[in-house]
């Protein structure tokens, strides 16, 4: 090595030095170094600067709370992708799998389904950098067979909080409780888990965080000057950075479904439901960047009801079958419709029951063909159930299901007014407390 080689590399080291004291990797805003380092840091041509966040969500946590969940962090990689240029960000997609709804039994292994099976994955691509597991693997090779992350945190809600009420932001390293902790160090000093029904993927570091704050907060959680790979688990802790906002809604409307499926709700509504996107005034624009600000959408003629069961006749007030008789019935002679889609997740038994009682008006419910169960598996068929629901003249949903939370965004995004779009079915008699309506925002 040259003395002008040498001499560059201690400039290197003392400018990285004062960028990163206690390993901390971001600059404090006073100080003018961080440029210089990223240029320094691209120069060398055996570092990537490619960094990779995972995530994974608590087991019992459903599908629509988890897509919830994605919206959250997709803005935080959004906004960090957008202030930090010395690295190329990219949030991988966890696989889903064994949800708890998800119960059917003919349709195979429901695990490590890639996002592409229900959403158009190019679609979250423009607002958020995002890769499937399988791209990752491709930009990622493991070696002798395995992955290994550097660092894997597990978020845990401060309990004191909620006995206290005493609410402040955290994000503190704290002992892991001695249950409730899926990661194990295993025997080459490396920690084993889920890691998404994955048996190749290990960590090196492993760390629980006792945590309160929005995603953003999880910026100083990253170190990329030390970590490549970073993983949190729980990631439902953390809250909306900016919930409701234009930049939430962008990340929501980027969140359009497989083309296919879309095709497939569109086919059921022409051939039951007298209803297609023309007449109904709910086109879409092939890209979701492009603004929709008139609520002008009309919908199909009928009259579309979400009715949970299962487990909201547990704890919650569910409506009775009866009750939910009358009230469609009440809501089809106000709207003078004849034709009610129901989306349920009720036995045969009950949804034959209600139907008696809907005696002179056609009720429909999606039915999947094996094909499409084996293809899409529940996951894409409960999709199919809220796309046809969104497209209706007017839904009723179900108080506080995550269901019908998302089949109100899509309302909202395709323009309808908002009293066809906000109402519950009522648990009691005819009389319910008011809801709150989140109204998009498009800019």
């Amino acid at each position: 090595m040259s003395t002008q080689q040498i001499v560059a590399f201690i400039v290197s080291l003392i400018v990285i030095q004062l960028c990163y004291a206690d390993n901390l990797e971001y600059c404090h805003k006073t100080q003018k170094c961080e440029k210089n380092y990223g240029e320094h840091w691209k120069q060398q041509s055996n570092t990537s600067i490619k960094r990779y966040i995972f995530y994974d969500v608590n087991p019992p946590e459903g599908f629509n709370l988890r897509r919830d969940v994605y919206i959250r962090v997709s803005t935080f990689i959004h906004q960090l992708a957008k202030e930090d240029k010395l690295y190329e960000w990219k949030l991988v997609l966890p696989p889903w799998g064994h949800l708890y709804h998800w119960k059917s039994n003919d349709v195979g292994p429901q695990k490590q389904i890639p996002w592409g099976t229900f959403f158009d994955v190019e679609s979250l691509k423009k607002y958020a950098p995002v890769i499937e597991m399988h791209e990752f693997f491709e930009e990622y090779p493991p070696e002798n067979g395995r992955t290994v992350l550097d660092y894997v945190y597990f978020l845990r809600n401060d309990e004191e909080m909620f006995k206290t009420g005493n609410f402040e932001d955290k994000n503190i390293i704290t002992s892991c409780p001695n249950k409730g902790v899926p990661y194990e160090k295993g025997i080459k000093e490396e920690y084993t888990g889920v890691f998404w029904y994955y048996s190749n993927i290990t960590a090196k570091k492993f760390d629980c965080i006792t945590f309160h704050g929005t995603t953003l907060d999880l910026k100083e959680n990253l170190h990329p000057n030390l970590y490549k790979t970073i993983m949190f688990d729980h990631m439902e802790i953390p809250l909306h950075s900016d919930y409701g906002s234009a930049n939430y809604w962008k990340a929501r409307r980027s969140m359009r479904y497989n083309k296919i499926l879309y095709r497939i709700a569109e086919e059921f509504r022409s051939t039951y439901l007298k209803s297609n996107d023309f007449d109904d005034k709910t086109e879409r624009p092939k890209d979701w960047r492009v603004k929709k600000k008139k609520r002008d959408a009309i919908g199909g003629p009928y009259l579309a009801v979400h009715y949970r069961r299962q487990d909201f006749t547990l704890g919650r007030r569910s409506p009775t079958i009866e009750n939910t008789a009358l009230q469609i019935i009440k809501a089809l002679k106000s709207l003078n419709l004849n034709m009610v889609f129901i989306a349920t997740d009720t036995h045969n038994e009950e949804y034959h029951q209600l139907t008696k009682k809907l005696a002179g008006y056609d009720v429909f419910r999606f039915i999947p063909s094996n094909q499409i169960k084996q293809k899409y598996k529940d996951g894409g068929v409960a999709i199919i159930d809220q796309i046809i629901c969104s497209h209706a003249r007017h839904f009723i949903g179900t108080k506080e299901s995550t269901f019908t939370y998302r089949i109100q965004e899509d309302r909202e995004i395709l323009s309808f007014p908002v009293e066809s779009t906000f109402n519950n079915l009522c648990p009691e008699g005819n009389t319910c407390s008011p809801e709150g309506r989140w109204e998009i925002v498009w800019e």
